[in-house]
């Protein structure tokens, strides 16, 4: 090696004298060179490396580790990088704590069933696809995209399994099997898997409580089979008075038939043609057990489970105590004439409702499919009885119970009797529980016409502002009305036996433009009953142009309440309530944009004073009104006014919260705080 001390510059030669490196490999030389000149040059140049400690070259690409490691260890390059390297460490521990933070501090999501209404389609009534004048799957296939227009995620389809039709579909001869009227298995799967390509989500009926009397079931119970002799309830009768006791069917007259076959009678709490079945036999409870496996296997997302209180009858068959005590006994021939203390919501019914949870619960693992159950029970004045099949927080059962008290919206004009309804279920309702609102089905009256036709918008804006889901009947998001049916034209079952009692008015085929049949059947001139003559005017189509349409401002509020975090999953506050208007909050703590519904039930106009809530500000925008012409007007919370049948949803600012000073008037499933600096919500 040479070099020149007066430049301070160091020319390396082609090898290192340096008997202490080893190169790369690990290798090098221990030998001692021999020549007394080349030894001291070699210690020279030692001592010169040493005191100058290579500060006269730059690093350089290849150089030998001994170089690199010199560098390496002097300050400026070892504090640099010791101070990169801990702070390296430092920010990954700061983004695991804060992660899981966020995780632990996160609410619970809402699931797919929280996330929108539940939407019920009776099939024989939504679209016929082939001109038999019934509606069928295909139908309900061809307007998917109408739910998608809404932004609806959760159908719910009434019976389509093979049946006589004594009751339309809810009498079912084969679980398994798909009724021709309707289609096959195969266009029930392409209608499934269509939905799931369009992320619907899919709540098929389950109607545990009877059979059809054409089941195989029945046929080998009546002629006695050893296995099937006790899947159903029979008891010893009078072939000529077939009355072992006072029981009542739901649809009148005497719950007990007598069978020649058999030589006994059988119960049924519905139609004679519906027999009940024997849920004290384990064999029945797995064959309802291997049905809801069925199902799920195919992949349906969930059930309404049908008349759930009437599963379970007392074995003792002891007559039930009449209302009128002193009625004759023969005049007992209606389910009011009863107390039902022996005929519903008997000891063991919740038992099987758990059983047939943590059946769906095992489907229930993957992300996204999670499985649904909701009951349908009405329990009237018995509310507790309704909120018992709501799960604890130790045992699973439906994720709610269908809310039936809104279908008494008609019996009274008062807004203080719509705060009553709704306070009912939100008092009643176990703590943290999901509520939900329905105003129509196809058992009742379409709300349009029962509570008049200038109140649709209004319930429509209550039932999407209310926190929980709603359920809405086929038709409700345009308006539709009851049908009037003659005698001779009475297709129901309750209605043959009583005409005041028909359903059919409910039932009338879907309105999808002004052409022949509304569209429902636009093959040939049959609909299986009558469509609404207003069907020109009141249609999907019609309503599509008109930006001020029922269907628009219904659109307008499902979309909101989704993208909307106070309007579907914050407090909800009652605020106000008179004979004429109830108002209530939706607010969110940690954000600033919060939401007052101002309702007008009543049969005049109004002028609703709130400058006794010191939370709102004193001026108020419109957002939305049912009334169109009112969008974005500005109102004094002193002064708002509203007309009979409107709504109107304010939008304002303020960073005040109502419910810290009000804890009595405000409710909320789940608190959850939002947090705007990370646009996060945290459990608070």
């Amino acid at each position: 090696m040479s070099f020149k001390r007066d430049t301070g510059v160091m020319e390396l030669g082609e090898c290192t004298r340096n008997p202490g490196y080893k190169d790369a490999d690990g290798g090098g030389s221990d030998t001692v060179s021999a020549d007394p000149e080349e030894k001291n040059d070699s210690t020279s140049l030692k001592l010169d490396a040493a005191e100058d400690e290579y500060t006269q070259i730059k690093p350089y690409a290849g150089m030998p580790k001994e170089v690199l490691l010199l560098y390496s260890s002097q300050a400026r390059y070892r504090v640099p990088r010791e101070i990169l390297f801990w702070l390296t460490v430092a920010c990954t521990l700061a983004l695991v704590a804060l992660t899981v933070t966020v995780i632990v501090l996160s609410p619970r999501c809402l699931d797919w069933w929280q996330a929108s209404p539940v939407y019920q389609v009776y099939p024989r009534s939504f679209r016929d696809s082939d001109g038999d004048g019934v509606g069928d799957l295909k139908g309900i296939q061809d307007q998917l995209d109408h739910f998608e227009y809404l932004n609806i995620k959760s159908v719910w389809i009434s019976p389509f399994y093979r049946s006589p039709m004594r009751d339309f579909g809810y009498d079912v001869e084969d679980f398994r099997a798909i009724d021709p009227l309707f289609g096959t298995m195969k266009d029930f799967e392409e209608l499934l898997a269509e939905m799931h390509n369009k992320g619907l989500k899919m709540i098929m009926d389950l109607i545990p409580n009877h059979t059809s009397d054409r089941h195989r079931w029945f046929n080998l119970s009546r002629s006695r089979d050893p296995h099937y002799e006790d899947y159903y309830i029979w008891t010893d009768c009078d072939a000529n008075n077939p009355r072992p006791n006072n029981w009542v069917s739901v649809f009148g007259n005497s719950s007990w038939t007598y069978d020649d076959v058999r030589g006994q009678c059988y119960l049924h709490q519905f139609l004679k043609e519906q027999p009940d079945l024997n849920f004290r036999n384990p064999h029945v409870r797995k064959e309802i057990t291997d049905l809801i496996h069925f199902w799920l296997g195919k992949g349906v997302d969930g059930f309404r489970v049908d008349a759930v209180k009437h599963l379970l009858e007392a074995a003792h068959l002891r007559d039930e105590p009449q209302v009128d005590p002193d009625k004759p006994p023969e005049f007992v021939t209606s389910e009011w004439d009863l107390h039902h203390d022996y005929t519903t919501s008997q000891l063991g019914l919740h038992d099987l409702l758990r059983e047939w949870r943590a059946v769906m619960d095992e489907y229930s693992h993957e992300p996204g499919r999670y499985r649904f159950m909701v009951t349908e029970s009405y329990d009237y004045h018995e509310v507790d009885k309704t909120m018992m099949y709501y799960s604890t927080p130790l045992v699973k059962e439906s994720d709610f119970p269908f809310n039936f008290y809104l279908l008494d919206l008609p019996k009274n004009t008062s807004s203080l009797w719509v705060q009553h309804l709704v306070h009912l279920w939100m008092a009643n309702m176990p703590k943290g529980q999901w509520p939900n609102w329905v105003v129509g089905n196809h058992d009742k009256p379409r709300i349009a016409s029962s509570a008049g036709q200038i109140y649709s918008r209004v319930i429509n804006m209550l039932l999407l502002t209310l926190p929980g889901t709603a359920t809405t009947y086929y038709g409700e998001e345009i308006g539709m009305e009851n049908i009037n049916v003659t005698d001779s034209q009475i297709q129901d079952p309750a209605g043959k036996y009583n005409a005041s009692a028909s359903r059919d008015p409910q039932r009338s085929p879907m309105q999808w433009s002004g052409d022949m049949n509304a569209s429902f059947n636009n093959k040939t001139n049959i609909t299986w009953l009558p469509v609404h003559p207003d069907y020109r005017s009141v249609n999907v189509e019609v309503q599509k142009k008109d930006k001020s349409s029922i269907l628009a401002q219904y659109r307008f509020l499902n979309t909101l309440r989704q993208s909307e975090l106070p309007l579907h999953r914050g407090w909800f506050c009652y605020v106000h309530a008179d004979a004429t208007v109830f108002s209530y909050l939706r607010e969110l703590d940690g954000l600033a944009r919060a939401f007052l519904v101002v309702l007008n039930f009543g049969k005049e106009s109004a002028i609703t004073d709130l400058s006794s809530v010191q939370e709102l500000p004193d001026e108020l925008k419109v957002l939305m009104s049912t009334n169109r012409v009112n969008d974005g007007k500005v109102l004094q919370k002193s002064r708002i006014q509203t007309e009979a049948g409107e709504g109107l949803l304010i939008q304002y600012s303020t960073h005040t919260r109502f419910n810290p000073n009000h804890p009595e008037q405000c409710y909320v499933s789940e608190k959850a705080c939002y947090l705007s600096a990370m646009d996060i919500l945290y459990k608070c």
